[in-house]
């Protein structure tokens, strides 16, 4: 079985209960399989069980690894508050990876042999996800929602990998359709983030162009670390786009809109996907942000909107007693992926093991989440969805266009 590195880590425990202090293990050696006995009780106890999670508390990314987090803690110090399920509570470590490989994969390696959690929960990040499930899977520990749109998240199908989002090669194939069926847009271009994400976003560009006659006809690449964005800008209008599919994140996304906005480029849409979708962007003050278009698995929600349900506004209240600002979608998602968790640990009974949480898991067909958006799962399909809602930023906020489309 191939090695995870073995080094010494200073984790971050962020626990819903008291941290766990027990010292280093060594990794099984490599030519010895896993005990199924042993593994089958990994994490649980007669009073907790225990999840991990490897995400970005302080890098490139933290937006989004600090508010699933705080979702997800939300949940479950609700049940842990009601008790527990089935007298257990949950247990939930984390560790920084400040959106390194390197970094996560010596936070799985703590997770897996030392702190033997029962599964993987809400992982941010998608080469900090595929650096580690193989590893992981061969210890048995399932990869649940993780906090990447990958389609390597959700294929080839695994029994231990689950989904609560689309993919962002969903989402971008159903914005190239959308852009070109309904806006009359003919010249798809794409800028992208050079690693696995951004790859998957050409990838989806091209495949969903060629379906509808049409060449993707300029792409720019960039690194993580750039921050001049004017001269791929240039490049992009001087090759005629008029729309620009984004595989980009929260910071460059702003960064490259605000090029955008200094070389007086209009007449062109902007579209990225869940990964670029956050209140930061919409919040920018120069106003470079506005008309910005993202398809997403679930659409930001305010305090002061009138149509919220009770449900909602009551969520949204104590989460920012709870936080001290105001929910945005990775909390949502944090809290309903914790969620679903508590629902599969109710159903997979007091007699808990792996195999009975994923049929647990596998049993919830028809889960419709406190914000309204539908969670489907099955023996052969642990996707959840395929759906993507269209939002674009109008006056410093995000309004949602759609909640229902694919391509």
């Amino acid at each position: 079985m191939k090695k995870l590195l073995l080094l010494a880590v200073a984790g971050i425990l962020a626990a819903c209960g008291p941290a766990d202090e027990s010292t280093k293990e060594e990794a099984p050696a490599a030519d010895a399989a896993p005990d199924a006995e042993t593994v089958a009780v990994d994490g649980v106890t007669d009073t907790e069980v225990v999840f991990g999670t490897h995400t970005d508390l302080s890098g490139a990314i933290a937006i989004w690894g600090v508010g699933v987090l705080n979702g997800a803690r939300m949940r479950f110090e609700e049940a842990n508050e009601a008790g527990g399920v089935h007298g257990r509570t949950i247990r939930y470590i984390v560790e920084d990876t400040q959106y390194q490989v390197p970094r996560a994969i010596q936070a799985a390696n703590k997770l897996i042999y030392r702190d033997k959690i029962f599964a993987m929960l809400m992982a941010v990040g998608t080469p900090t996800n595929n650096a580690v499930m193989e590893e992981q899977f061969e210890a048995g520990v399932p990869n649940i929602f993780p906090g990447s749109g990958a389609r390597s998240m959700v294929e080839p199908f695994r029994k231990l990998m689950f989904s609560q989002h689309g993919t962002y090669y969903d989402e971008i194939r159903a914005a190239v359709k959308y852009f070109v069926e309904k806006e009359g847009k003919t010249t798809p271009c794409v800028t992208y983030l050079n690693n696995e994400y951004g790859l998957e976003i050409v990838e989806a560009a091209r495949d969903q162009s060629a379906e509808m006659g049409l060449e993707v006809a300029e792409m720019v690449a960039y690194k993580i670390t750039d921050s001049e964005f004017t001269a791929p800008m240039i490049r992009l209008r001087n090759a005629g786009c008029d729309l620009v599919l984004m595989g980009t994140v929260h910071r460059d996304t702003i960064l490259i809109l605000e090029a955008v906005r200094k070389i007086g480029w209009e007449d062109v849409a902007f579209v990225g996907n869940n990964a670029a979708y956050g209140q930061v962007i919409a919040d920018n003050e120069s106003g470079a942000t506005e008309g910005y278009y993202a398809f997403v698995h679930m659409a930001k929600i305010y305090e002061d909107d009138e149509s919220l349900t009770e449900v909602e506004r009551d969520w949204m209240r104590r989460y920012r007693e709870r936080y001290g600002e105001e929910a945005g979608l990775p909390a949502m998602e944090g809290y309903r992926g914790a969620d679903l968790v508590v629902v599969a640990l109710e159903r997979a009974g007091r007699d808990l093991n792996r195999e009975k949480f994923i049929a647990a898991m596998e049993s919830i067909d028809d889960y419709t989440d406190i914000f309204g958006y539908r969670i489907v799962f099955g023996p052969d399909d642990h996707k959840g969805t395929s759906e993507s809602a269209l939002s674009v930023v109008r006056n410093g906020r995000w309004v949602t266009l759609d909640t229902s489309i694919t391509y």
